[in-house]
């Protein structure tokens, strides 16, 4: 089978399309066409094997344990593991697992759904990846209910795009921050105002809200909680920093300053299950969340499509299809 692949950690000047054996489903597994692939940060990361704290946590010390990147997928069954029951070859799915930017890639049955039927391969394909931070983030942590106030910064972004209309869905009342070309997209997600953190400041204290959700950001955890109401709730959801820990120290300091103050401040770790991306078809088939599009790419021109994504210039998600 046909796959983009990589010999070593790197940018998308180490990747190349090149022919490998296809895989087989294990117990609990299914064998999955990939119809489109979605490109987000947690992929590139993996890619990347910055920071480099991740390759101490068992991903590969020189190059990752799998040649393939990728982690979110829309396809089709193609045949099926012992012990799976709940699908079956020709199934239309939609889930989580590496080595996606291929034609084929076997996933456990306990991180796929059913494909929402409104939605295209290419639409559902980016989906996983921000409903499992974006939901376990604005439902378990920061139990969003409505009427309440909240901030998501970096809401032009993969989880950003989603997060908005989840919290939206949620009765709440939306800002979102984000650059000044992507103004107008966040508003169209149901955001009731929109900073442009070029132009503007969020956290200067004018302004306080329940719940401020902080997407992939490096801003300081004290900037956080000046937007926050005295007993408001910041959610951290990834994070950049340097190339060794990366946004790890933000994270740990959140977490030991909240036994401490009276605002609540925790950090996400995503968890992938089938129970969400249930959740999300569910939420997609009432009309409450759409993916965003920019472009896609076929398979053969997937070094482009990675390098798309990392000039950053796209107003939507990027996807390969196959």
């Amino acid at each position: 089978m046909k796959a983009l692949t990589q010999d070593r950690y790197g940018t998308s000047d180490v990747l190349e399309v090149r022919d490998i054996e296809r895989p087989e489903p294990g117990e609990n597994q299914v064998l999955v066409r990939v119809v489109a692939a979605g490109i987000d940060r947690g992929a590139w990361h993996l890619m990347t094997g910055e920071p480099y704290l991740m390759r101490l946590l068992g991903f590969g010390l020189r190059a990752p344990k799998v040649a393939v990147p990728g982690t979110s997928f829309a396809g089709v069954v193609e045949a099926v593991g012992p012990g799976v029951t709940t699908l079956k070859a020709g199934d239309e799915v939609y889930g989580a697992t590496r080595g996606t930017f291929a034609e084929y890639a076997v996933a456990s049955v306990d991180k796929v759904a059913l494909k929402p039927s409104q939605l295209s391969f290419e639409e559902a394909a980016v989906l996983p990846y921000p409903t499992f931070a974006a939901l376990q983030a604005l439902r378990d942590h920061g139990h969003v209910q409505p009427g309440q106030r909240v901030l998501v910064v970096g809401a032009s972004g993969a989880v950003g795009t989603i997060a908005v209309q989840l919290a939206v869905a949620f009765g709440a009342t939306v800002t979102g921050v984000c650059s000044a070309r992507n103004v107008d997209l966040v508003r169209s997600l149901g955001a009731a105002d929109v900073f442009d953190y070029t132009n503007e400041d969020f956290a200067d204290g004018s302004h306080h809200y329940d719940v401020i959700l902080d997407i992939g950001g490096a801003t300081s955890v004290a900037r956080l909680r000046k937007a926050l109401d005295r007993k408001g709730t910041l959610v951290i959801v990834g994070g950049e920093g340097d190339r060794w820990v990366g946004g790890l120290q933000r994270q740990l300091w959140a977490t030991a300053l909240s036994t401490l103050v009276p605002q609540k401040l925790t950090v996400v770790v995503a968890k992938e299950n089938t129970a969400d991306l249930v959740t999300m078809s569910e939420l997609v088939a009432a009309g409450k969340v759409a993916p965003k599009l920019e472009q896609t790419f076929p398979l053969a021109e997937g070094v482009a499509a990675v390098a798309a994504f990392e000039a950053g210039d796209a107003a939507g998600r990027i996807v390969i299809s196959t």
